[in-house]
Parts: C-alpha cells; structure tokens; sequence
C-alpha cells in the first residue's frame, strides 16, 4: 500500500487514440511519472495497459488508478466485480493499485458498492479503494462503511474551482485529494494572475497551477498531458515552490466555473 501518492501523476482522460494514448504513457513513466490514472469509461485502458507494458519501468513502480462507472459498468454488487476483472484484463494486470467509484450516480449504495470493492481488496485483485466526485456528506458515509480506510478522493479542482471543504476533509481523515482537471481545462493558464506568478518564478502558468493545487497538503494533481514537452513541463511543477502570497493571490481568484457535470451529481 502507498502511503502517499506522487504529487504529480498522469491523466488520460479524453486521450482516445489508441497509439497515442499508449506512447503517451510510455513515455510519461520513462520521464518519471509513477501513478497512472485511467477509467473504463474513458474507453482507453487497453492503450494504458499497452503503454506500461512498453514502458521500461517495472509493474509493480507504476501506481495503476481506474474507475468503475455507473452507467458503463454498473455499482451493483455483482457488477463491479465484473467490470472490475473485466478492467483488469484490458489493462493487462493481474491487480489494481486504486479502484474508484467514478459518480455516486445510478444504482451507487454505500454499502451494496463499497462491500463489493472490499471483496476484491480481500482476494487481493485491487489495493486501495478511492471514491470520485463526491460530496461531504458522501464522503462521511463511505469513511464510516468501509472498513479499510479510503485512501483516495479524485474530484475536479483549478484556480476556479478550488474546493477548501473537501481539501479539509481529506486533511482530516487522511486521504488524498486528487485533482482532475487542474488547469481548468486550459483556461487557468490565461488568467492574469496566473500568469504574472509565472513570470515572477520564470515558470510556466502550467506549473502555477499545479504547484497552487500541491501546495495543500494532501492534494495530488492529475494533468492530462500527451506530448513529451507538455508532460516533462506538468513535471518539473514538482520543483516549484510558491510562496504564502503568491498562494494567497490564486486563493483571491473569484472566477468560479466548473468544466465537469453530469445529471445527478450530489452538488446538484
């Protein structure tokens, strides 16, 4: 089990190109990335299963995520037991370092859902059991079903959707954060606050946007990168360190927009 995921991983949503998608990978693991971040949904995991079997880094360096969906796979019991294996085989893995729940949507129960993703904790084909796009009130009640602790909450976050409460829920029962879409989808990185940062630390707004989101404690980032140069810069965010002010003025930002909904979802 890891104690704590790398601070910067790769995203792979929307990146369909079967080839690209897998060369992408590869070369993310051979730049230094060691959490991978997939979903069913997402219909790339055999491409992401391609590019860590290319990739000259072993299985078990490269922290494997993806995500059973309520409407691709189904949240019954029996249900993710299927998808589950069934994502195991695109992904060409014999386990799964983190299984998500993608949306708290459709037929999602606590304890239906989270009791069969114990069960394959219990025979040892996943790792960790995380939960995506959920609310406080859903997050307290998966922290009191499970009985193993939840070690992951992979939710959107930006500059423009900046989510201090589940920031501090995180903090508060020892899990991480993990932050999907955290340039905004692109639009963080022309915002003149963003950008006059960069400019002060002679780095890019990318790495702004990234550094700000690492910057809390327990909070990953997940960009979706797939060219080498995009993902060596989302890298080298690692190495910048903001100051307080700086981190206040991106706090300051009153911009708030979300690029990621779904009918159903709890903040409906």
């Amino acid at each position: 089990m890891v104690a704590r995921l790398p601070s910067i991983g790769l995203g792979t949503w929307e990146n369909t190109d079967p080839q690209q998608c897998a060369e992408s990978v590869r070369t993310a693991l051979e730049l230094g990335y060691r959490h991978v971040d997939t979903a069913e949904h997402y219909g790339n995991e055999a491409a992401v299963g391609r590019g860590i079997a290319m990739a000259d880094v072993p299985r078990e360096d490269v922290f494997l995520a993806t995500k059973v969906h309520p409407v691709t796979g189904g949240l019954r019991h029996d249900e993710v037991l299927e998808e589950a294996r069934a994502s195991m085989d695109r992904l060409d893995t014999d386990y799964l370092d983190l299984l998500y729940v993608h949306w708290p949507v459709e037929a999602y129960e606590a304890e239906e859902t989270l009791g069969a993703f114990e069960e394959l904790v219990d025979d040892g084909l996943v790792r960790n059991v995380g939960v995506s796009n959920f609310d406080v009130d859903l997050l307290d009640e998966a922290c009191e079903t499970l009985e193993a602790p939840l070690f992951a909450h992979q939710v959107e976050m930006h500059p423009f959707l900046q989510r201090p409460e589940l920031v501090e829920h995180a903090q508060r029962h020892g899990y991480d954060l993990v932050a999907y879409s955290p340039l905004a989808r692109g639009e963080a990185l022309d915002h003149p606050t963003v950008r006059d940062i960069a400019d002060r630390y002679d780095a890019s707004p990318a790495q702004v946007c990234l550094a700000w989101a690492t910057s809390h404690d327990s909070v990953v980032a997940i960009p979706k990168a797939t060219s080498r140069g995009h993902q060596e810069d989302n890298l080298g965010a690692r190495d910048l360190d903001l100051d307080e002010a700086d981190i206040a003025r991106i706090d300051g930002i009153e911009r708030r927009e979300r690029f990621v909904d779904r009918e159903g979802a709890p903040w409906q």
